[in-house]
């Protein structure tokens, strides 16, 4: 329950509230129909969910924790996606499938989910502030997720718990492999996504930046 925030005012509109979920009820039974269960693995799916649930409940540690995990790697994915469509190569993978027409046109679009969650995300955060535990919950939710995706097929190297994505090895044993995975994914990406939320937004609760000092200067008596 430490999760829900009330939702008596919210802070997110609620026609945005609303659309989270309406898109979830159609991009989570398409993505089960053309690419498995086992794709929900994936934690840029998991922000998908989480980021709805915090949009529906306002919750900023919700909506934190996906930033935390979302914002870099959604921005590489457009990279990786614009490359690909102007060069006609990959220039660090991850979006092949986009062009894998095995799969009808429209369902690999909706993909372009990508291309907004930065934004979304980053305007939530403005609008409910930034929790500093974001990212210890993200890197709790991101341990699960590598661990799960060991038991997923290794060719899909869901979440990299097979293969690293720069060499495409495998680290030693798996138990070594996964938490070297994770080690990585909490230092390169999610730490330093955190010092710069935790610099550009206030917090949840209370005024920000510029009413904090303001508030700490005496007050004149008349």
């Amino acid at each position: 329950m430490w999760l829900r925030a009330p939702v008596t005012n919210p802070k997110i509109p609620k026609w945005l509230r609303w659309g989270g979920l309406i898109w979830l009820a159609v991009w989570i039974p398409t993505y089960w129909r053309y690419w498995g269960a086992q794709n929900f693995v994936h934690l840029c799916d998991i922000a998908v969910i989480l980021t709805c649930a915090g949009l529906w409940w306002s919750n900023s540690l919700l909506l934190s924790s996906q930033a935390v995990s979302s914002i870099v790697v959604d921005l590489l994915w457009d990279l990786d996606a614009a490359w690909r469509f102007f060069s006609g190569h990959h220039l660090i993978g991850g979006t092949e499938y986009m062009w894998d027409a095995h799969y009808p046109l429209w369902v690999r679009l909706l993909s372009v989910f990508h291309i907004v969650w930065p934004i979304l995300l980053l305007w939530s955060l403005a609008r409910v502030g930034y929790d500093r535990r974001g990212w210890l919950l993200q890197a709790a939710i991101a341990a699960d997720a590598i661990v799960v995706a060991r038991s997923t097929d290794p060719a899909l190297n869901i979440n990299y718990a097979f293969r690293d994505p720069i060499l495409h090895r495998a680290w030693g044993p798996a138990a070594a492999h996964v938490v070297l995975m994770w080690i990585g994914v909490v230092i390169v990406i999610y730490l330093p996504t955190h010092f710069v939320l935790a610099k550009l937004f206030r917090g949840p609760e209370g005024p920000g930046p510029k009413e904090d000092a303001d508030s700490s200067l005496p007050s004149s008596s008349e």
